[in-house]
């Protein structure tokens, strides 16, 4: 599991995907959360706007990322 440190009190789900470098583009990110690829605490999120804070766990293609 990878740590990905944020300086604010949270990003947005579509943010975190480019910021951890596993998406390219917003573009990207929003196909991908909307067809179902993304989970956020072990559930499927298809909302590229919710908001992640500390401690959510956040799975995406085989990677899995806390955030801290």
């Amino acid at each position: 599991m990878k740590k990905i440190k944020i300086k604010t009190e949270y990003i947005k789900l579509d943010q975190f995907l480019k910021f951890a470098g596993v998406v390219s583009n917003g573009g990207e990110a929003k196909m991908l959360i909307v067809d179902g690829n993304a989970k956020v605490n072990g559930e499927i999120e298809l909302r590229r706007g919710r908001k992640l804070r500390i401690n959510d766990v956040v799975e995406f293609k085989d990677n899995e990322f806390v955030i801290v």
